[in-house]
């Protein structure tokens, strides 16, 4: 077997460095979930840190090694997100300049945010490509240490402390699922695992649409990209020290597609009552269709970063109160005349539903001008009682059709 970039005692050494710096996140139980997987669920809360993500472990770590030169120099790393934001929050706590290059697209929010911990952020380029491109040059000129979000040493080790921590608060674990993006957390996670338990199993999960790391072991197609609720693993290129570790250490690679990224995280806070990205939300979301693999496992989950947008969380539940029929548009048939509105508005106050919004409408639609239609949107308890109130509503001459899809939550 090719020979491993770090071994066990590096991820000791490094458990050993930032202890008492980095949070020990605590190893929770999830039996609700694990009556829905038919397992018991273990879940490493990596949402916790300071910065909401797992990567300051590594971040500190390489900090941690630089010479009193390269401290007073300055690091530079090129990130839009949580890498970004965990090297910024201990370099400026350690005294170490620090730059953040962005893509000149990056949301303000998360510019705002990484400069908060004392970064300088520079925006340069139309992508993550361009940025690096723009990282390296910039590190070149300044005599600054570039700082690579996942394919280094350091970072590899730093990363591997979460299963050190795992595996003490839960020996008995049998399965370990973990996000993979460039590799950095599966490598240093696999690494320290086998090397405890060797017979314990390694599950990574891609998103279908940057199975990157499958792909660069030959494995798939190349990756197709595009929009992904899991930003924070839509990596073009895993790293060059992560893939051997992958190839031999990691058991197996799922896919979740965004569908599945977007109940996983409804479901751990519906569920769980956590709050976590898509990217964290991974190995839920590729464990919910393979339930019959999962039956009577040992598993522990690792919700990787908790740094999701308000408005894209508040959207996502929105849509999984929709899918689960909790949440209905009906398209309703009226004449025209006063008081319709009224009756149709009692019979779904008769029927238990609560009515959200009403649209009126008499010019747009394609019906007679002595009829209106009302778009309702209505607050109901499932499917079953969605079928209720349309059926009470056409029972009262009311013509009534479904505009949202109440197909039941296969969770």
């Amino acid at each position: 077997m090719t020979a491993l970039p770090v071994t066990l005692a590096d991820i000791r050494a490094a458990a050993a460095a930032i202890a008492g710096t980095v949070l020990r996140t605590p190893s929770v139980p999830a039996p609700a979930l694990g009556s829905l997987l038919g397992a018991e669920v273990v879940l490493k809360l990596e949402t916790l840190h300071p910065t909401g993500s797992f990567k300051e472990r590594g971040a500190l770590y390489k900090l941690l090694s630089l010479t009193p030169e390269e401290r007073r120099a300055g690091v530079i790393a090129m990130s839009a997100g949580n890498h970004a934001q965990g090297l910024a929050y201990h370099a400026r706590r350690l005294g170490i300049p620090v730059t953040i290059v962005m893509p000149e697209g990056t949301p303000f929010t998360k510019i705002e945010r990484t400069e908060s911990y004392g970064a300088t952020v520079v925006l340069r380029g139309a992508g993550l490509g361009e940025a690096k491109q723009a990282a390296a040059a910039l590190a070149a000129a300044g005599h600054l240490t570039l700082v690579h979000p996942y394919d280094d040493a350091r970072i590899i080790a730093g990363q591997g402390t979460i299963a050190l921590e795992l595996l003490a608060d839960h020996p008995e674990l049998d399965t370990l699922v973990v996000p993979v993006g460039g590799g950095g957390l599966i490598a240093g996670i696999a690494i320290a695992a086998k090397a405890l338990k060797p017979e314990i199993t390694i599950i990574g999960v891609e998103t279908t649409l940057f199975p990157s790391m499958l792909h660069a072991l030959g494995r798939c197609a190349a990756p197709p990209c595009g929009q992904t609720l899991a930003e924070g693993i839509a990596v073009l290129e895993p790293g060059q020290f992560t893939r051997p570790v992958v190839a031999a250490l990691v058991d197996e690679i799922l896919l979740a597609d965004e569908t599945a990224l977007e109940r996983a995280v409804a479901l751990l806070l519906d569920v769980a009552k956590l709050v976590v990205e898509g990217a964290g939300a991974a190995p839920l979301a590729a464990l919910m269709s393979e339930r019959e693999r999962c039956r009577g496992r040992r598993i522990g989950l690792v919700l990787s970063g908790g740094n999701i947008d308000a408005r894209l969380l508040a959207s996502i539940l929105q849509r999984g109160l929709v899918r689960a029929g909790r949440l209905v548009r009906l398209r309703i048939e009226i004449s025209d005349v006063p008081g319709a509105l009224s009756k149709i508005a009692g019979i779904i106050g008769e029927q238990g539903g609560n009515i959200v919004e009403v649209h009126h409408q008499r010019l747009f639609h394609d019906v007679p001008v002595k009829l209106a239609e009302v778009d309702a949107v209505i607050e109901t308890r499932n499917p079953i009682h969605v079928g209720e109130l349309v059926a009470a509503l056409i029972a009262a001459g009311f013509p009534t059709r479904l505009l949202s899809s109440t197909a039941m939550d296969t969770r």
